[in-house]
């Protein structure tokens, strides 16, 4: 097995050895960048499985650098900051963070978190990875972890698409704001509501016709999330042959 590769973007160099001799120290491969526009181009060509990514940067803030990359990359990213606000967390996640550490931090903490996230991102979908599920307008191909809405492919993060498989694969369930938060994003994320709030905002502005008044995801208030499936079936695309007859 290929070691996992984590680009690292800060352009303090003293943490930059500090978070590459922890992370190499775990086994894993480290890339550095002190820019923004340095560790989009990293990113594009070296295609890393996880990016730590410093909110302030000398030529763009981590913000502008996350949405940049989510326009290419579903790369697990996590944010480093000196302070972390409710602002600043929705403002991250809005812009593709999927977690947040916030500086100073412990080796513990640091490995916690990259460990955690590394996790839900390579998250199989089910023991039945090649089944469709559909769900009214809403089509699950577990397979490609893709989804569409009304024959429209969704971009989701590899977190917005654990959080929707959970959902999906339990429906009309009102399933507990402790279990998605367990399930999607660990047990050590139980209690933070904020995490689970900004991901159902995400997902009902991906895949709701209207996100202000939503029909498929729908909230139960202080107990959890449902998603409403009038019509659900699951099934196995047929296999097709593709190979070139023998001449």
């Amino acid at each position: 097995m290929s070691e996992v590769r984590i680009l690292v973007v800060d352009d303090d160099p003293r943490l930059c050895r500090l978070v590459r001799e922890v992370l190499n120290a775990a086994g894993y491969e480290i890339l550095t960048s002190s820019g923004g526009q340095q560790a989009i181009e990293v990113l594009a060509l070296e295609q890393p499985d996880l990016v730590l990514l410093d909110i302030i940067l000398k030529d763009m803030d981590g913000y502008q650098v996350a949405r940049r990359m989510r326009e290419f990359s579903d790369a697990p990213i996590i944010m480093l900051t000196a302070r972390i606000t409710e602002s600043d967390k929705l403002t991250g996640f809005e812009a593709g963070a999927d977690d947040y550490i916030t500086k100073p931090f412990n080796s513990k903490e640091l490995l916690a978190r990259v460990r955690a996230v590394l996790k839900r991102s390579q998250k199989t979908a089910s023991p039945s990875a090649d089944t469709i599920l559909v769900c009214g307008d809403l089509c699950i191909d577990m397979a490609r972890r893709r989804a569409t809405v009304r024959g429209r492919e969704v971009h989701l993060t590899p977190t917005e698409y654990n959080l929707l498989h959970e959902l999906a694969t339990h429906p009309n369930q009102v399933l507990l704001h402790e279990h998605l938060l367990t399930v999607v994003w660990r047990p050590e994320y139980r209690d933070d509501l904020d995490y689970l709030r900004a991901y159902i905002r995400y997902l009902r502005q991906k895949i709701e016709a209207d996100p202000a008044a939503p029909k498929i995801i729908q909230r139960c208030p202080g107990v959890g999330y449902m998603l409403v499936c009038p019509v659900r079936r699951a099934y196995k695309p047929p296999v097709s042959d593709d190979r070139l007859p023998v001449s």
